[in-house]
């Protein structure tokens, strides 16, 4: 058995949890019919954190052409944009997810407790696992939509999952449509092998950082949630390396120096697309010197300065692998999203770690709530 099979058939191996959500006639935990009748508001706002918005963000930034609604998301703390979104959205009309996993994550019932004033029985729908956390006991004391969030499948491989697809189905999208190709590209002995092939041909364990440098401004989520799913599950037991999000052209007047002239720990995953944008360009005004210009789109432009980039890459030998995206559509997505998740889990079975525990991240939550608890016990003391 050669290695590369070996890693596909262990990654397999695990399809009972993960690997079933992938499938087109996955079951939910929902009934859409009783979702429908959320569809009728235009304005959803969404919290949540880390892998449990990071899915759904980068399906409304890479479909945002094809949806007709306003989409919030708030995965942070930030006062001032709290703040904004009360000023500028009318809360009295907009959907409420909250989404959680564990139902106790502590900036999303913080983000969701500032709007509690626009909370009804009918604007808002909590996904968390179904057992005894904080929005669960929320949801149920209120008598609010709940949707259980699958035990089985970890925040940031959830995108398929509830978490996912059931914010997708707002966006006035199929869900089927983003799995129904999949298990024919997750059983290609081609694509998945060539995959871990070329993840050994440029042994990318060696490497400290990873640069996703992105041209197409549609995927600038979606390699959010991909920098979140490489260092999540690879930086453990003192390995895993940096994925840094590089916005292209930009960072080609900031960044690129370092890029091309500085210490060769790096490589680089490209991101372009085959966009129909032609905006054209007309430069006359600034005269014959730049008259080269003229008749051609900013697509051109960005397609020429890739091509400049990556082959200053194949002189300077650093390694690199492109992703050309040919159509924006929730196919073209979900292949991308199965992808990098597949190559990720073998990437932490090639460096022999758990691809799907988060031991560090814990230790720092725990110790939050200690300090906070502590503080409030210190001030009753005054």
């Amino acid at each position: 058995m050669t290695f590369v099979k070996k890693i596909k058939d262990e990654i397999m191996e695990d399809k009972n949890n993960l690997f079933k959500s992938f499938l087109p006639n996955s079951k939910y935990s929902f009934n859409f019919q009783s979702i429908k009748k959320f569809n009728n508001f235009q304005t959803v706002v969404v919290i949540g954190m880390g892998g449990s918005i990071l899915g759904t963000k980068a399906i409304y930034s890479f479909l945002k052409h094809k949806i007709k609604k306003k989409f919030v998301f708030i995965d942070n703390l930030d006062q001032d944009f709290l703040s904004k979104i009360k000023q500028e959205c009318k809360l009295a009309k907009t959907l409420f997810l909250i989404v959680s996993k564990s139902g106790n994550t502590n900036e999303t019932i913080i983000n969701s407790s500032y709007f509690k004033f626009f909370f009804k029985k009918s604007n808002i729908i909590i996904i968390s696992e179904n057992k005894n956390n904080i929005l669960y006991k929320f949801a149920k004391s209120k008598g609010l939509v709940f949707v259980k969030h699958n035990p089985f499948i970890g925040g940031r491989y959830s995108v398929f999952s509830e978490a996912g697809m059931l914010p997708a189905y707002l966006m006035g999208l199929n869900p089927k449509n983003f799995k129904k190709n999949l298990p024919k590209f997750l059983n290609s002995k081609k694509i998945l092998s060539n995959s871990i092939k070329q993840l050994l041909k440029i042994k990318i364990k060696k490497f400290k950082v990873v640069i996703l440098f992105n041209y197409v401004p549609e995927l600038n989520d979606f390699l959010f949630w991909l920098q979140q799913l490489l260092a999540e599950s690879l930086g453990k037991k003192k390995k895993g390396f940096i994925p840094v999000v590089s916005n292209a052209p930009k960072d080609h007047h900031s960044l690129l120096q370092l890029y091309l002239d500085g210490p060769k720990d790096k490589i680089f995953y490209v991101f372009s697309s085959k966009s129909k944008k032609n905006l054209k360009l007309n430069c006359d005004v600034f005269g014959k010197e730049m008259s080269y210009l003229n008749k051609k789109s900013y697509q051109d432009v960005k397609v020429s300065q890739k091509n400049a980039f990556i082959e200053i890459l194949k002189k300077n030998r650093t390694p690199f692998r492109e992703v050309v995206i040919k159509k924006f559509d929730e196919n073209t997505l979900g292949k991308l999203f199965l992808l990098f998740i597949f190559e990720t889990i073998a990437l932490g079975k090639m460096m022999k770690i758990n691809p799907f525990d988060q031991p560090a991240v814990e230790k720092v939550k725990v110790l939050t709530k200690k300090f906070l608890i502590s503080k409030k016990s210190s001030k009753k003391n005054f």
